[in-house]
């Protein structure tokens, strides 16, 4: 499949519902040929293990019945043969089963990520991303573990099973009743043992689970902990987990002990009663067992019990696999989607943007978040966004971005409607510097250009100097090829928001959205910030979400939210002097600002 390509079979199937065995036929479909090829090619390699007892049959009884030394050869030249053919093709087998896999596997997390770039931002709000990187690596890492343990020891079994009864029928038919009523029988057996053993698998695995979680929350809570003389108490939490996973522990392993011995007890006393039965139908000459007979019935019948348990040794793998199937479902059959297929795009935006009568309730709340709000923005106005925490402002950013849809109303960009034309063209228009700069372990230049392709040093210079970062960057050790390390480590909180806005500045945008960009920085930061900020801002219509009110009193329109309604608006001048919610908000924080000089 071509890379980059959209994976619509994936995305498009029904995983939530389906039976998992079945989802995992959909998904090797077009791998059918090389799944056939690799069987092929295991059972020949594979095949000394039911040529082997068969071959030593024969030179038993060539030895035992004094037959000819040129059979004998024969029947060692053959097991040499089938010996050493393994190693080819073995190699052969790995290259078609790993190219099957390798292909599904890559194919599953092409499907994910693309679905991901998808889903509404609506998703993302309600799902943890650690979640989602868990479903990317783990989940499909299951699936390939189960198919690869699946094919390696299904085949085994499959093999040991048609071999053993196949020539089993063929050179002592009469012995075949015993292994399909006492094979079946024993294997059931340690089967349902097993079962029991998986049962205190879960139990264990349980409370180990449970202890990791408390020494997690010990380890956070540390700093209270200690502060408050409550460390008595914390270890006692902790003592008594560790006294639990103790005792699941020791129940596991008194368990295992018996599950491990009676397993092996019981599988020999059946080869035992297998080897005494042959022996003795040799001895008397019945059903025509010979010497060698009794070495090669005894060997297929361990192979018989050998294929069940080895496959009901890989349940709890494929339930393991088939719960990440499941989980995979969650993602790909998600109905959370941003609709924009088939949907124009939008080739320019002067930077008018229209909300009518817009209102939006976040799922399994009662209370809009944003309610029934009108308003207009010209092209090069500054909108500042303010208002106590839950008021509304981050809602009212991700509306117009278009994370989220309204329920009822329009936003328009230039009087189109949002909703009618492909977001992800609006968006290329949009520029955001988040509160929190998001940086990653990349060169300075990566970072200011990512997702732009070539970009020319002039154009990167000039986005520098006008986001006041050109000092520091050239002070790097190898300037904007400095590598600034994951989340941006490497440089300071302030000098990681000069990028952000650099990145926003060297992709010319119409509309800007500030998400409190300067609350996190300390004073002399916050004032190289602000200077940055005006060459941004120039031109350009302006949204500023803001805490800290001396930042927003330049702004041509203040809006003031409470509890999703827009309770006033006006300018700084206006609405410093009218009594109401922003006087109230911007002398608390004057008060504030005053007392920590």
């Amino acid at each position: 499949m071509r890379q980059g390509s959209t994976h619509l079979a994936e995305v498009e199937h029904r995983y939530s519902g389906e039976n998992p065995f079945r989802t995992l036929l959909y998904l090797f479909e077009d791998q059918k040929s090389r799944v056939a090829i690799a069987f092929i090619l295991f059972s020949i390699k594979h095949s000394p293990s039911w040529v082997i007892p068969l071959l030593t049959a024969n030179i038993i009884d060539v030895i035992s019945q004094h037959k000819s030394s040129t059979e004998l050869f024969i029947n060692i030249a053959i097991l040499a043969c089938v010996t050493l053919q393994n190693w080819p093709v073995n190699v052969l087998y790995v290259r078609f089963q790993s190219r099957a896999i390798r292909e599904v596997e890559n194919r599953l997390r092409s499907a994910l990520v693309e679905r991901m770039q998808q889903l509404s931002m609506g998703f993302y709000l309600r799902t943890n991303a650690g979640v989602l990187q868990t479903k990317v690596v783990r989940d499909v890492e299951n699936i390939e573990q189960m198919v690869r343990n699946l094919s390696d020891g299904g085949f085994v079994a499959i093999n040991g099973v048609i071999g053993a009864i196949l020539i089993t029928s063929l050179k002592v038919p009469m012995f075949l009743p015993f292994f399909l009523i006492l094979g079946p029988c024993i294997a059931l057996l340690i089967v349902k043992l097993r079962r029991k053993l998986n049962n205190r698998n879960e139990v264990f695995r349980s409370e180990i689970e449970d202890m990791s979680a408390r020494v997690n929350e010990m380890t956070t809570l540390i700093p209270i902990t200690r502060a408050h003389g409550l460390e008595k108490s914390a270890l006692e939490t902790m003592y008594e987990s560790f006294s639990n996973v103790k005792r699941a522990g020791l129940s596991l392993d008194a368990f295992n002990a018996n599950f491990n011995a009676m397993a092996w007890v019981t599988f020999q006393s059946a080869n035992v009663l297998c080897l005494a039965t042959a022996a003795f139908c040799a001895i008397k000459g019945k059903f025509g067992v010979t010497t060698g007979d009794v070495v090669l019935l005894t060997s297929f019948f361990g192979q018989l019990i050998g294929a069940v348990i080895l496959v009901s040794s890989l349940m709890p793998q494929i339930a393991k696999g088939f719960a990440s199937i499941r989980s995979l479902g969650e993602v790909l059959e998600s109905p959370d989607i941003e609709a924009n297929a088939n949907k124009p795009a939008m080739s320019n935006v002067l930077g008018i943007v229209d909300f009518k009568d817009v209102s939006f309730t976040y799922p399994g709340s009662t209370n809009p978040a944003i309610k029934e709000l009108t308003l207009r923005v010209r092209p090069g106005e500054m909108i500042a966004l303010v208002g106590p925490s839950g008021s509304g402002k981050s809602t009212l950013i991700n509306l117009a971005i278009g994370f989220l849809r309204p329920q009822s109303g329009t936003i328009s960009f230039d009087g189109n409607d949002l909703s009618k034309f492909d977001l992800r063209t609006a968006r290329k228009f949009i520029s955001v510097v988040p509160q929190e700069s998001v940086l990653f372990d990349g060169t300075v230049r990566e970072n200011i250009t990512y997702g732009l392709g070539d970009v020319s040093d002039r154009a990167v210079t000039d986005a520098l100097v006008a986001s006041n970062a050109a000092d520091f960057v050239a002070a790097l050790p190898e300037g904007v090829d400095t590598i600034v390390g994951e989340r941006g480590a490497r440089i300071s909180g302030g000098q990681k928001q000069r990028l952000a806005i650099a990145r926003a500045l060297i992709r010319n945008p119409r509309i800007l959205v500030l998400d409190e960009a300067t609350s996190a920085l300390d004073s002399e930061s916050e004032r190289a910030i602000q200077k940055a900020l005006e060459s941004l801002m120039a031109n350009r219509t302006t949204f500023v979400v803001a805490h800290r009110l001396s930042t927003v009193q330049k702004a041509d329109t203040i809006l003031v939210l409470q509890d999703g309604n827009l309770v006033e608006r006006g300018t700084h001048h206006e609405l410093s002097k009218a009594g109401g919610l922003y006087q109230r908000l911007f002398e608390a924080q004057t008060f504030i600002d005053e007392v920590k000089e």
